[in-house]
């Protein structure tokens, strides 16, 4: 399979399930929703709009690979500071949520290194001069 194409489906990957992740937090009270809310709103129209529209350049390299990290991070600090383990003894959706947590963070670090990946092997001074 071609690696934009990777990197495209694996990006769209982890912005569903990080969506889902934001979504199942803020049913669970773990966060609120509001208007801070639309700030995670437009992180997420850009992390869109590099992958679906900014695919071959390498701003939509650099913003695939900022959202991957993005997501990481998000997905991390439930693992790091208990969130996930307090959650995981509660019957109600427990194994949705660590699910989520670990299909996120094996997908957006996926995406990461194809996009890193991208950045260091294309030759983009051939592409911006033509």
């Amino acid at each position: 399979m071609n690696r934009n194409v990777t990197l495209t489906v694996t990006s769209l990957l982890s912005i569903l399930l990080f969506l889902l992740h934001v979504s199942d937090d803020i049913a669970r009270g773990i966060d609120t929703l509001g208007p801070i809310n639309l700030i995670g709103v437009s992180i997420f129209v850009v992390w869109l709009y590099g992958t679906l529209t900014l695919g071959d350049r390498r701003s939509g390299y650099i913003i695939m690979l900022l959202g991957a990290l993005f997501g990481v991070a998000g997905a991390s600090t439930h693992m790091i500071l208990g969130v996930s383990h307090t959650l995981a003894n509660k019957p109600d959706g427990a194994l949705f949520f660590v699910f989520i947590l670990w299909a996120l963070i094996v997908t957006a670090t996926f995406s990461a290194v194809l996009a890193a990946r991208g950045l260091w092997k294309r030759e983009w001074a051939r592409k911006d001069k033509a």
